[in-house]
């Protein structure tokens, strides 16, 4: 089973939820997929194993054998490829690795070679697997990175997949194929208009879902009027608590700081497979 965290904004408290959720129960592995800032391994502390590097194909031009005629550029939607008089210009931050330019080079001058954009590390805590991937610094395009660390899942497992915020391309690809997502909020007017953002984009993934809404005890109540306007499923609330902020900052999860949420957390997950069921 994949349970797929997200967020509609930042700050809301996704990865919390991840950590705690991971630690709560057995046979869990932890996949990272906010690979632009991942930081489930801050809380986890994990034994690292390895790195495997992820790269995508990016073009080179033989230019013995170019006759400059412009093909490449014309087929390429994202101008990462150009032809200027008798000089090709590549730029690499900007190809997507489709491989139309050698594709359609009339004169075969154009080869793909591999160009690292982040790594993926593995390791273990606690009895959790591990793995998540970390963006080079720079690097534009998170999914291809993304969708390497999917293929390490391993669905033996309860999977635990923490993706980064918003709704954006990354969040799509970390997303996709899950059997249920957890949204997590918090009970403002920022918190439910990217709420309801999120709500369509996981909607239109045909994913169930359901929310988890923290600091519940501050802000209005306009969080509940949507989710039962929606008939969304509140499966948690957490109350703002000056313990768990002190935890936060030291990198201790919640159900170190205070036992009892390990029962709560417990409790969530086997509500998410009753209603997968």
């Amino acid at each position: 089973m994949i349970i797929a965290i997200a967020s509609g904004k930042g700050g809301t408290g996704k990865t919390t939820i991840a950590v705690n959720l991971a630690l709560s129960l057995n046979g869990v592995q932890f996949v990272d997929c906010d690979v632009e800032e991942p930081n489930g391994h801050l809380f986890l502390n994990p034994r690292l194993s390895g790195n495997i590097s992820v790269g995508i194909p990016v073009p080179r031009v033989d230019e013995s054998k170019c006759t400059f005629c412009g093909r490449c550029a014309e087929v390429c939607e994202f101008n990462a490829i150009v032809v200027i008089k008798e000089k090709v210009l590549i730029f690499p931050e900007l190809c997507h690795g489709c491989g139309g330019c050698s594709y359609f080079c009339p004169e075969n001058a154009i080869e793909e070679v591999e160009r690292e954009i982040g790594v993926i590390e593995k390791g273990r805590a606690n009895g959790i697997e591990l793995v998540y991937g970390l963006l080079h610094i720079g690097e534009p395009m998170a999914p291809p990175l993304i969708r390497k660390v999917k293929e390490l899942i391993n669905r033996q497992k309860i999977v635990i997949l923490d993706s980064s915020p918003g709704t954006s391309c990354p969040v799509v690809e970390a997303v996709k194929d899950s059997d249920f997502c957890i949204l997590v909020t918090e009970p403002t007017p920022f918190g439910l208009n990217d709420l309801r953002l999120a709500v369509e984009m996981v909607r239109k993934l045909t994913i169930p879902l359901g929310v988890v809404i923290n600091c519940s005890d501050i802000g209005d109540k306009e969080i509940w009027k949507y989710c039962e306007k929606e008939s969304i499923s509140i499966l948690m609330e957490i109350p703002h608590d000056r313990r768990i902020a002190e935890a936060y900052s030291k990198g201790i999860p919640i159900i170190r700081e205070i036992p009892g949420y390990k029962e709560k957390f417990q409790n969530l997950y086997h509500d998410i497979r009753r209603k997968i069921k």
